[in-house]
């Protein structure tokens, strides 16, 4: 070997001793790590801000007297959980970019409120509920603006104040009547970005996507019938038909069907001088629309001669074509009919469906863990903690406080 190549081989020995060394080191300070270590770091998986020295202590003690889970939910009082943890890890459901980039909205503050209640987050889909804040130096909730949010949050409110930051009913508070509301579903923030013009598909690809952990690909079935897919929807696209029947109608057998139950909203507001909505507003037809002749928006009839003979939409019946074929694994509740009218009843069908408890535990596990499940040992804790979830009345801060014990020994 020539001393050049000698001395390289030799650095490279070196280097990896020292690396290994290194991983040594980390590996039994964490696997030695004392009580007082493992509450802080249960602390800052929470709530990503390091715990009072009292706090700390409060912690410590519960670990040292084998209640870890006692500690995590210690950690969940620090205000931060509620204002910077789960305002980011709502954020991204709000919008099509997905981004936690976003100020406060009704949306993100409804999740924030049913999980700091210890309230049965199925809800967050159907329920007549809305959070807002009751301070005397934030505007209060408006249909045509987000002024109130901002103003919560650029004041710095504490979301864990439960005297003047509470849930109400979403009807009381929007006007819409109380069968027409649906969790986060139909909030304004929600309307914005998955009402605004298109066809309201999109509401159904971003809940599913946000809450059952699935996009349409993932569901397509080509097996199913197709004599629900509107007349928007083009049988031969580019003139070969074999594309829709491959792949278009995989995705709309099952979506048009139950999109049917979004058939009375829009999302109104003036594109020449807002063009991003900001100040547009969440609409519900209870009287019949002039252009449709029915209560039926206007929007589910563009594009009607691109095939005549499709579906024309008569109101908000659903039917969730996913009871039957390869879509029955997302474990669809027996009790429940698999078709209603409306929002309310589609978010309860989506809301007591296994997949979606399933999707909440795999959520907070990523954003607590911050990775993904992996390990075999990991899946075993996803399984565990959907059981938990179910068995703790789907109270979500039951979940975050498993996940932050298993990962807080990573």
């Amino acid at each position: 070997m020539k001393a050049k190549e000698r001395m390289h081989a030799s650095a490279f020995k070196a280097c990896s001793m020292s690396l290994l060394i290194l991983l040594t080191a980390t590996f039994t300070c964490t696997a030695s790590a004392g009580p007082r270590e493992q509450a802080k770091r249960i602390h800052d998986r929470i709530a990503g801000v390091p715990p009072s020295a009292s706090r700390l202590d409060d912690m410590t003690r519960e670990i040292e007297a084998n209640r870890a889970l006692n500690a995590a939910f210690t950690a969940m009082e620090d205000r931060a959980f509620y204002n910077v943890t789960l305002k980011n890890f709502a954020a991204p459901w709000t919008n099509e970019a997905m981004t936690p980039f976003v100020p406060l909205n009704d949306y993100t503050a409804t999740v924030i409120g049913l999980v700091r209640d210890d309230a049965d987050f199925r809800r967050v889909l159907y329920d007549d509920i809305l959070y807002v804040g009751t301070w005397n130096d934030v505007p209060t909730y408006s249909n045509s603006n987000n002024d109130h949010y901002e103003m919560i949050e650029k004041l710095g409110h504490d979301l864990s104040d439960k005297q003047n930051f509470r849930g109400l009913s979403q009807s009381s508070v929007t006007g819409l009547p109380t069968d027409a509301t649906a969790g986060v579903i139909t909030s304004r923030a929600a309307a914005r970005a998955f009402f605004s013009a298109g066809t309201n598909r999109a509401m159904f690809r971003f809940t599913l996507i946000n809450h059952m952990c699935r996009d349409l690909e993932q569901v397509a079935d080509v097996n199913l019938p197709p004599d629900r897919i509107r007349q928007d929807v083009s049988r031969s696209p580019g003139g070969d038909s074999r594309v829709f029947l491959n792949n278009c109608v995989g995705c709309h057998t099952g979506m048009d069907p139950m999109t049917q139950a979004f058939a009375y909203y829009d999302y109104e507001y003036n594109p020449d001088s807002d063009p991003d909505g900001m100040l547009g507003r969440l609409v519900y037809n209870t009287v019949n629309d002039p252009e449709t002749q029915s209560r039926v928006q206007g929007k589910y009839l563009i594009n009607s001669t691109t095939f005549a003979p499709g579906y024309v939409t008569p109101d908000d019946k659903w039917d969730n074509y996913w009871r039957q074929g390869t879509n029955r694994r997302l474990d669809w509740d027996g009790s429940l009919p698999g078709s209603g009218h409306g929002a309310k009843s589609l978010g309860e069908e989506w809301a007591r469906s296994g997949a979606f408890a399933e999707c909440q535990v795999k959520k907070v596990f990523t954003n607590i863990c911050l990775r993904p499940p992996s390990t075999s040992a990991d899946h075993t804790q996803i399984e565990a903690m959907v059981s938990s979830f179910r068995s703790h009345n789907y109270n979500l801060k039951q979940v975050f406080a498993e996940s932050a014990v298993y990962c807080a020994g990573e």
